[in-house]
């Protein structure tokens, strides 16, 4: 299983599944395995507990298209 990790601030905030919105300095995680299947977390930076993103099953087509799935994921989530 591939991961990838980056950190970025969220000014206006990111929606988790457990806790509502939180915002400041947040860590994304991504793991992608062989088939596709992606898993989506978030913490803040330095913090023990993580967050995992709305919905339940996120697959990618092909997963060589991980790398640039996650780029825009922060890209977008920075922006939030």
């Amino acid at each position: 299983m591939e991961e990838k990790s980056s950190v970025f601030t969220a000014t206006h905030g990111v929606m988790t599944e457990e806790v509502g919105v939180i915002s400041g300095e947040l860590e994304l995680r991504t793991s992608c395995d062989g088939e596709g299947n992606l898993t989506l977390r978030l913490t803040y930076v330095g913090a023990e507990e993580w967050y995992t993103l709305p919905g339940k099953e996120y697959r990618l087509h092909d997963a060589r298209d991980h790398e640039v799935v996650h780029r825009m994921l922060v890209s977008v989530l920075e922006r939030s």
